[in-house]
């Protein structure tokens, strides 16, 4: 019988267990992102964990929140500390909060400027357009889905529906915004990651 190094163990739990952080400010919907991307990956089998961390609670504040997915259930109960991925509602909080930190794969950004090594979209003009105002948390989840494919897109919209179920005026104009963009992303993939 030979057994699995230390390596080969530890490459194996990366490759169960994805960790994301999600970086906002109060009232952006860090925390509804992190719920909406565990109901998408629960959909597809997998086992979650959402939660979220807060400092000071008031509106534009940084804000924290926290996802795990994996093949397996999920034993741990810390924050994430060395995310696979994070994602960040305003490139200021890169610096304010260095939320690139132990970052272990990529950023997704919302922001039009281009950062090296980061997936970069600009969901904020795309919210305007949609929403009428800066409402970037699913959109945001459209450019995460597209450009990792750890979630796909249907259940992403599934998620939208359950989620705001109780709010049917919220639902289209969510999924309409998830949708285009995953799909723009998906589209210019390459031109997305600096």
């Amino acid at each position: 019988m030979v057994k699995a190094t230390k390596k080969e163990t530890k490459n194996k739990k990366s490759e169960e267990l994805i960790e994301i952080r999600i970086h906002g400010r109060g009232g952006q919907g860090a925390v509804t992102t992190a719920q909406l991307l565990a109901i998408a990956a629960f959909y597809e089998g997998k086992y979650v964990q959402a939660f979220p961390f807060f400092g000071i609670e008031r509106e534009g504040s940084p804000s924290t929140s926290f996802v795990r997915i994996s093949t397996k259930p999920i034993n741990e109960r810390q924050q994430i500390y060395n995310p696979d991925y994070a994602i960040i509602f305003d490139p200021s909080l890169i610096k304010l909060v260095n939320a690139s930190k132990g970052v272990k794969k990529t950023m997704i950004i919302n922001t039009s400027q281009k950062i090296k090594g980061c997936c970069t979209e600009d969901v904020t003009s795309r919210a305007i357009k949609i929403f009428g105002k800066p409402i970037v948390n699913t959109l945001i989840l459209g450019a995460f889905a597209a450009f990792t494919n750890i979630v796909k897109l249907e259940s992403l919209e599934r998620a939208i529906e359950d989620k705001f179920k109780n709010k049917p005026a919220l639902i289209e104009q969510n999924k309409r915004a998830v949708r285009e963009t995953y799909e723009e992303v998906k589209n210019n993939k390459g031109k997305n990651l600096r």
